[in-house]
């Protein structure tokens, strides 16, 4: 469904666009798949905010999600799509024939009613999951795995898909939503389709109050603090900073690579984001 404007009677409408989901089911999660979740508001164990600007917000259910989608050859009905407020992705609550229920990311078309599977052998529709040795190249995909039976870790936000550009043998190469091109194994599991909720990132929240629903605080500009607060901050009138942009305690934002050169999944990178190739020692 498209995104809904409002008529700007207020402020807050003039500018909310919000995206309204009239197919999911207005009823509280599967009580045997859904626990409590205590906040941390960016706090470690010791109390020190390790993450900044977070707190507050809505309480939530967190509702445990099938990325490894184990239950092989036994199909499985959708019973429901349904809101996830712990992450930007619809959830389906699968039922399979034995009589358990699972959730899994939503994939993009797939209805309530539709009948999904997970073997190693299937048809090539959105929703079914199997290994990347099986599937055509070229195919849309999400919710990859890096380690077989681990679990997807790859592409599982809303509207991410990736593509399997080739297998060979026990390589298959992927091509990533950042435009990372990297080699997994071939008996990693992935799910066809992409991921559903595609409009999620279109959307315009219209107020700041709608932020701190979801447990975000504001965010202050370095350069409107003082400079014993920030190294950008400071200075008689109005500045950009003066130089390269940094956070608080002096890290490059801005084109600086923060990932580890000696990181062991490095070797599996063939293309790099920014379109360099990596020199294979």
């Amino acid at each position: 469904m498209s995104l809904k404007s409002y008529k700007p009677l207020t402020p807050t409408q003039r500018y909310l666009l919000l995206n309204p989901q009239p197919d999911l089911a207005e009823k509280r999660p599967e009580k045997q798949l859904s626990r409590s979740k205590r906040r941390t508001n960016g706090r470690n164990c010791y109390g020190r905010v390790t993450s900044r600007r977070r707190g507050g917000g809505h309480k939530r259910l967190y509702r445990t999600v099938d990325f490894r989608r184990d239950k092989k050859d036994i199909p499985a009905t959708v019973q429901a799509i349904e809101y996830d407020p712990n992450r930007s992705a619809n959830l389906a609550l699968l039922a399979y024939r034995d009589g358990e229920k699972r959730y899994i990311l939503a994939p993009r078309g797939i209805r309530e009613g539709d009948t999904l599977v997970t073997a190693d052998k299937a048809a090539f529709d959105p929703g079914n999951c199997m290994p990347l040795a099986v599937i055509p190249p070229s195919t849309k995909i999400h919710a990859i795995e890096m380690l077989p039976g681990k679990g997807a870790q790859i592409a599982r936000s809303a509207g991410m898909t990736a593509q399997l550009v080739s297998v060979d043998g026990d390589r298959a190469t992927v091509k990533l939503p950042s435009g990372e091109i990297r080699v997994v194994h071939s008996r990693c599991r992935a799910t066809i389709g992409e991921v559903g909720n595609h409009e999620h990132g279109s959307v315009i929240e219209g107020k700041a109050g709608r932020r701190r629903w979801k447990g975000r605080r504001p965010r202050v500009r370095g350069v409107a603090m003082n400079p014993i607060d920030h190294p950008m901050g400071g200075g008689e009138g109005r500045t950009s900073g003066g130089g390269h942009p940094v956070s608080p305690w002096g890290q490059l934002a801005k084109g600086f690579p923060t990932r580890r050169r000696s990181k062991p999944s490095n070797a599996f990178i063939l293309v790099r984001r920014d379109g360099t190739k990596v020199k294979k020692k």
